[in-house]
């Protein structure tokens, strides 16, 4: 039996998210709300609450990275979440403005304009959010941590090989 060889049963551990809860719950209702936009059969429908589901994951964003503005005139300003964003992450800048672009769109699908957008717009837009929900949530949230290989030197030869 060797002792020092590595164990056969190591399993994953995880590690603590990088993430304060209230972050955390907006990706899970941000998750939630991309489930009930898949199910909605209207386009206005899928495309509002898909919509609100890349919202809640801004703002679990802008809830990890964001910071108050440093003079009181800018803090008076109202700025949407899809203008702050790229200041706080600069890598989600693009997706910024791609919802963005969306923000006319989805009022017009919330106010039930006929034909404010189409099945395909409504089902691009539901899989642009999940891939965003995705690419935060690997960006917020720490990845299982597994253990390394312990390396056994039998020589200093064997343990430049």
């Amino acid at each position: 039996m060797k002792l020092n060889g590595p164990p056969s049963d190591i399993h994953p551990v995880l590690r603590r998210s990088t993430a304060p809860p209230a972050a955390l719950d907006l990706l899970s209702q941000a998750q939630h709300g991309l489930d009930e936009a898949a199910a909605q059969e209207q386009p206005n429908d899928r495309y509002a609450t898909a919509h609100l589901a890349a919202l809640r994951t801004a703002a679990a964003v802008l809830a990890v990275r964001g910071r108050p503005e440093a003079t009181e005139r800018a803090r008076r300003k109202i700025r949407s979440a899809w203008e702050v964003l790229p200041e706080i992450a600069p890598e989600l800048a693009e997706w910024s403005l791609h919802f963005a672009s969306g923000a006319t769109r989805r009022a017009r699908a919330e106010a039930g304009i006929r034909g404010a957008v189409s099945d395909r717009e409504a089902d691009d837009l539901v899989r642009a959010v999940g891939v965003f929900l995705r690419t935060v949530e690997r960006l917020l949230i720490s990845q299982p941590a597994f253990p390394r290989a312990r390396v056994e030197a039998e020589s200093p030869a064997a343990a430049r090989q």
